[in-house]
């Protein structure tokens, strides 16, 4: 799956502390080494204001970081299996998930 190198653009805005604009955009792409089209920076830029970039990453991570491996049951007792899901799909529609939200 290929993620928009916008998307990481803004994130890495975002990690810096820096404001998120069409401009900003444009710099960290050309930076980059990748074509920066001034339509897409200024949608993405418009689209993620007022946007907590925290919570949306914190929520984004939790399924991967709740799924704790299992201890071996005591007593040669054997505990009911759960259902778990494979940390890569769970990963996978975390990103689609922050992908989406940018277009």
């Amino acid at each position: 799956m290929k993620i928009d190198p916008y998307l990481h653009a803004a994130l890495v805005l975002q990690g810096a502390g820096k404001e998120i604009t069409k401009d900003s955009l444009m710099s960290v792409l050309k930076a980059a080494g990748a074509s920066a089209d001034e339509a897409k920076a200024q949608v993405l830029s418009e689209a993620v204001k007022g946007v907590n970039f925290e919570d949306l990453l914190k929520s984004a991570a939790m399924p991967v970081a709740a799924a704790p491996a299992a201890a071996p049951a005591e007593g040669g007792e054997k505990k009911k299996e759960e259902k778990k899901e494979d940390p890569a799909k769970q990963e996978a529609a975390a990103a689609e998930g922050l992908a989406s939200l940018f277009g």
